[in-house]
């Protein structure tokens, strides 16, 4: 088998198309929690603090100078980012929740025992005349 047509039927397979498909959602809804941290909750939460924008708060290592921008340590930044992270693992985590609850739920119905076959039936009837 050759190199291309074995990733081919790699590549086809539900689980990777499935996985690829997972990972596409889980871009976009990064950028969505991004934009509703950066965009709704961070504006009120600076306003609230006295009117500071979380995205400018840094401490600055070195000024700027003519040729080099400044080198700085950017917090405000990383704390929007840690934000975006605690929202994104809480959603994962009521997702994981939700699925697993499902499952116990088809775990504890077992499923009824299958009645036995005819031939069973008929013998047991035979076996029990017999010991009397």
């Amino acid at each position: 088998m050759s190199f291309i047509s074995e990733f081919k039927s790699f590549a086809m397979k539900g689980n990777v198309v499935d996985m690829a498909v997972g990972i596409i959602i889980g871009v976009a809804f990064g950028k969505i929690v991004a934009s509703f941290v950066g965009d709704v909750i961070m504006p009120p939460l600076g306003l609230a603090l006295g009117g500071v924008n979380f995205s400018d708060l840094a401490f600055v290592l070195k000024e700027a100078t003519a040729d080099m921008p400044a080198v700085a340590i950017a917090w405000g930044k990383f704390v929007q980012t840690v934000i975006d992270f605690i929202i994104i693992a809480f959603a994962v985590f009521v997702g994981v929740k939700a699925i697993n609850s499902m499952k116990k739920k088809e775990e504890a119905a077992p499923a009824a025992p299958a009645a036995p076959p005819k031939q069973e039936v008929l013998l047991e009837e035979i076996r029990d005349l017999l010991k009397k």
